[in-house]
This record gives structure tokens, sequence and C-alpha cells, in this order.
């Protein structure tokens, strides 16, 4: 009797830690653009579903690189959304020609109602990405929750990917252009060259799915062991009647 019942508690302890890890094994903001040629005007998608530790979230400020001097943002029902301009420290030189003394640095968007925690939700901006390949453009998301908030800024030093920071910011690879994609232009022109590693998001979401079924499996696997231990005990119950 006292073996079975260790043997059911073992193995509803098990399956409840399955449980416990099926969310997902990187909760961060991710980007998706639908273009990264160089020169291209490109939609910026970011996506999250998570809040701060279980908090719900009331804001995101999208900080925009150094390289780009503006954004459109998407309108979005329940969001309240602004544009934060700065004077630059001097005039920049676009490739048109035209200069220009200020520049977008953020877009903010306020929720008119929180977003709970575990609803997914996405933004998109739209840019025109630098005129030259190969550098990396970072863009840090400031998440602002109903208790505490969450600074989505790191950058990977030499030698590191996004797997090794806490709380990455999205990130882009500006690569060659691409002359069938065509330019839409919305007449902005955002500066210089951009690179990186836009391979981060399908790494990180290919670990989302690894984890994700590792869970499903094990927890597979404790509710197998439950239910032994529940046919134990009940065995175990029937001979000591008998």
């Amino acid at each position: 009797m006292r073996t079975s019942t260790s043997a059911l508690l073992a193995a509803g302890g098990t399956a409840a830690l399955m449980a416990l890890g099926l969310g997902p094994a990187a909760a961060h903001v991710h980007i998706t653009p639908d273009t990264t040629g160089a020169g291209e005007t490109a939609l910026l998608t970011f996506d999250l579903s998570h809040g701060c530790e279980g908090s719900p979230t009331t804001a995101l400020t999208f900080t925009l690189p150094d390289e780009l001097t503006d954004a459109t943002p998407t309108a979005h029902a329940g969001w309240d959304v602004k544009k934060v301009t700065e004077e630059l420290p001097e005039p920049r030189t676009l490739s048109n020609g035209s200069q220009v003394s200020s520049r977008t640095s953020a877009i903010v968007y306020t929720a008119q109602q929180p977003l709970a925690d575990g609803v997914r939700d996405s933004f998109t901006l739209s840019v025109t990405l630098p005129g030259e390949e190969g550098a990396t453009l970072a863009f840090p998301v400031l998440q602002t929750c109903a208790e505490g908030q969450t600074d989505w800024s790191q950058v990977p030093a030499e030698g590191q990917t996004a797997h090794d920071l806490d709380s990455p910011a999205p990130a882009l690879t500006v690569t060659e252009a691409d002359d069938d994609h065509g330019d839409h232009g919305d007449g902005h022109d955002q500066g210089a060259p951009a690179s990186a590693t836009d391979s981060d998001r399908d790494d990180d979401d290919g670990d989302v799915e690894a984890a994700q079924t590792a869970g499903y499996v094990g927890l597979g696997a404790g509710l197998l062991g439950l239910a032994a231990g529940v046919t134990a005990l009940v065995r175990t119950r029937g001979r000591s009647k008998a």
C-alpha cells in the first residue's frame, strides 16, 4: 500500500512538472520583416505573447536604430500610437540630397485596455532599410506592464547570439538588394548600413517548438506513470480487502 501510494505521488509530481514546462522556452519579442533587402521599404512585424512575470502589458516603446530617420506605425485597434522625435546633433544628408535636422527616435503604443499575459498580439512598422547590406539593425523594445517592465534591449557581443541573453532586442540583417521585390517606398530615406543575424528568430522558433514537443512527450510519459500508479493502488486495495 505504501509503495503504491509513493509511486502514485511520484507519477503525479512528474506530470505536474512536465505540464509546467509546456510554456515557451524563450518568451522574447520577435521581429518578422517582409524583406531585408538593402534600400527596400520593409514591413516589420513585432509579436509577443507574455506580460512582465504575469502582469498585463500597458505600453510598448519601439526604439529605432540610429541608422533610420523615420518609421510609419500601423494603426492598431485598442491601442493609441504616437511618434517620438529628437533633434540630430547635426543635419543628416539623405541619399536624395535633402537634409533633415530631426528624426523619429521611437514609436509608442499605449493599450486602451491592458493586454493580458499569455495573449498574443503583433505590431507593424514600415521603414526604409539602409542602402547597403551587412550591418545589424536592433530595435530595443521597452515593455511596460501594470506591475513592472521589461527592457528588451540587449545586443549580443562578439561571439554571442540572442540565445545567450536574458532580454535580447529584436534585430534583423540587411541583405543584398532584392531586384524582384521592388521598392514600394513611402518617401522616407533611412540613412546608412546595417547587418547581423536574422536567423536568430528561426533558431528561437525552432528551440520553442523543440521545447514544446519535449514537454508534450514528457507530459505523456507522466500521465502514463500516473495511470500506472492508480492501477497499482487499486490492485493493492483489492488484495487487502480479499
